[in-house]
């Protein structure tokens, strides 16, 4: 049966599908040794051959996915040119999984990693608006009026562009008068880069730590900081059964 050429990379592992249709363009992909650079091309996973960086991509059967609670100074990629470590450095298994979306270098918290390639667009895909919560240590004391202003949405530099985000959750945790100190909850359904931290600023407030607590209803509580588990089946299907549209 035919399918994609970006499908089959990114259900086979190399990255997210988007990802992939980059290195497609990029001409790093081979059919049967020829270069390909056209997205719409299909191919035969029985009979072709696929190369991505002249190593072939074997099919991959079994799909995984992990929930990583990620320690802050690791890269959410696959590799590093800097060789900084990278949270595959934290989860050793036999199959070629890559991280669904990213965390920052210095944001902890909850990461999903899968080598299913449909699961990992639908779940980046912004249609899909999956909730992410966040809790921010920030400078300074905190005023309801300020949590507010996140509430209703803020205006953050995206992509040299002025940007306003979509309404979020918010809500005080602690505030500390005397250290000069609060801790809020921020949940939103956006990815944009550095959303949280940058929200914060546009309020005048400075992130000092960053911790993702969940993703959808997947909490990391439980689960050590740098360790990680398997999704059970039931969570695989409640995320696919809201993935559907």
């Amino acid at each position: 049966m035919e399918e994609r050429l970006q499908k089959y990379l990114a259900n086979n592992g190399i990255a997210a599908r988007r990802k992939c249709e980059e290195y497609i363009l990029e001409g790093k992909v081979k059919v049967n040794d020829v270069v390909v650079n056209q997205l719409g091309f299909k191919i035969d996973p029985e009979r072709d051959v696929v190369k991505y960086n002249d190593k072939i991509v074997e099919k991959t059967e079994k799909k995984v996915y992990i929930l990583l609670n990620k320690p802050i100074d690791y890269v959410t990629t696959v590799k590093d040119q800097f060789n900084r470590n990278t949270v595959l450095d934290l989860v050793k298994v036999k199959e070629k999984i890559v991280p669904v979306g990213r965390l920052d270098m210095y944001t902890s918290g909850a990461l999903l990693l899968s080598n299913d390639g449909e699961f990992i667009n639908r779940l980046t895909h912004p249609s899909f608006e999956i909730e992410k919560t966040y809790n921010v240590t920030i400078k300074g004391v905190i005023t309801s009026e300020e949590i507010d202003k996140l509430k209703a949405g803020v205006e953050i530099e995206n992509n040299g562009e002025t940007y306003l985000t979509k309404p979020a959750k918010a809500k005080i945790l602690k505030t500390d008068e005397l250290k000069q100190i609060s801790r809020v909850q921020i949940t939103i359904h956006e990815g944009k880069n550095r959303e949280i931290r940058k929200m914060c600023e546009a309020i005048g407030k400075r992130v000092l730590a960053l911790h993702r607590s969940k993703i959808g209803k997947l909490a990391v509580k439980n689960i050590e900081i740098g360790k990680w588990r398997y999704l059970t089946q039931s969570e695989i299907s409640s995320f696919n059964t809201n993935l559907i549209k």
